[in-house]
């Protein structure tokens, strides 16, 4: 569940604001750095992955320094964001506003988990890795996709 934050501000006009041409700019811009950062680390590789993954065996740690620098970069960057009503170029923030663990939440934790573990994407880097044109990546954004569609038709909207 995600509270809308009031959309007035001082950054308002047609060049701001949802659907303008900067805020399409910086979210191309900021994709483009994910998928980058993505690329850099090998997070779009599945068997860096599934070697992250593989404590008893071919175990790879240097996935952690991607998740210290994004813990840290996260942690930092929202005692910010939390203060600010509107995005830096005008659209209004929805940040979420529910902290219950609930069956759902679990389930949904569980389903990722057990499909990050299998196929060794998550839906980032599986998107990124769509650009290798790979019949592994191809499969597992279709089944992602196919999931999504599924979740939408069970919960009938």
């Amino acid at each position: 569940m995600n509270r809308p934050v009031s959309a007035s501000g001082p950054a308002s006009g047609p060049a701001f604001g949802p659907g303008s041409w900067i805020g399409h700019l910086a979210t191309f811009a900021g994709g483009l750095l994910f998928g980058l950062g993505l690329w850099i680390s090998g997070m779009s590789s599945p068997s860096k992955v599934l070697n992250f993954l593989d404590v008893s065996g071919t175990w790879d740690p240097s996935l952690l320094l991607v998740l210290g620098g994004a813990s840290g970069v996260t942690m930092i960057a929202f005692r910010f964001v939390t203060k600010r009503q509107r995005a830096l170029f005008g659209s209004a923030l929805q940040l979420p506003t529910s902290k219950d663990i609930d069956t759902p939440l679990v389930l949904g934790a569980l389903l990722f988990g057990i499909g990050w573990g299998i196929g060794g994407y998550c839906p980032g880097p599986a998107l990124t890795a769509l650009s290798t044109l790979g019949r592994d990546a191809i499969v597992f954004v279709a089944a992602m996709a196919g999931g999504m569609l599924l979740h939408r038709a069970y919960k009938g909207s």
